[in-house]
């Protein structure tokens, strides 16, 4: 009984130590960090459900999804901008099938955000390395992905602040992101309140310690941590997802 005992709670450390959740105060803003060891953790990639090519839409379906499936979740957000047809609105690649192309058109009000130069990719690839490049970098490089998804604007780009950003900005949305702090070590953040791109970069530079991180969405944007719940915006505000990020494990709870 001992010995299984402490089997079990050496399972819960190794969890807690591959998705790590904190609360980080950053200049008087408080947001939800949550980091994926990618040694330890796979990150995925959810759009449709596999077996009846319905859109999940929305982390607890996925979460069902899940468990119907023994698997549960310990880690979701939404992966991504998307267009009025509810399908991302750029690259997009789940285990390693391309469902949306790379999308490099420039300066269309209609995308939002996404128009706001350069945006960008972010990959895990086929080795377990994860990265964020700006779109135009990612075509130049040539590498395939296993998983991916294309967002915008980058946040940082080789450790300076997107220069479309202004510090004072009086436009404040709830605002999530993410970053490659180190090859097998992906970051994500979410805002728990409204906050400027300006703030939003500098929470992945200053305190975060990324070079290169990207833009994932506003005012939609969730993030789930088993044993935490929900952090980001409040719920009556969230709409369907096109795609979402999940950790999942094997083991049921």
């Amino acid at each position: 009984m001992i010995l299984a005992l402490m089997g079990s709670l050496a399972g819960c450390s190794r969890q807690a130590q591959a998705v790590d959740s904190d609360e980080v105060v950053f200049d008087s803003q408080t947001f939800r960090v949550v980091s994926v060891d990618l040694e330890r953790e796979s990150l995925s990639l959810h759009w449709k459900d596999p077996e009846n090519g319905q859109a999940y839409g929305d982390i607890e379906t996925l979460r069902q999804w899940g468990l119907a499936h023994d698997r549960r979740l310990l880690f979701a957000a939404n992966a991504g901008i998307y267009d009025r047809q509810l399908a991302p609105l750029g690259l997009y690649v789940e285990n390693g099938k391309t469902l949306v192309p790379l999308n490099l058109v420039r300066g269309n009000p209609a995308a939002g955000n996404f128009s706001i130069q350069p945006n960008g990719v972010f990959a895990i690839y086929p080795d377990g390395h994860a990265a964020v490049r700006p779109s135009s970098t990612f075509k130049v490089d040539g590498k395939g992905a296993q998983w991916a998804t294309q967002s915008g604007p980058m946040l940082l780009i080789d450790g300076q602040i997107n220069d479309q950003f202004v510090d004072d900005s009086a436009s404040l949305k709830w605002r999530s992101g993410v970053c490659a702090k180190a090859p097998k070590k992906v970051v994500f953040a979410v805002s728990e309140a409204p906050v400027n791109f300006h703030t939003f970069a500098r929470l992945f530079r200053d305190e975060l310690g990324c070079r290169d991180a990207l833009y994932l969405d506003g005012t939609i944007s969730q993030f789930y941590v088993d044993g935490d719940g929900y952090a980001g915006a409040p719920t009556f505000m969230v709409k369907p997802y096109a795609g979402i990020f999940a950790v999942f494990t094997s083991d049921k709870p």
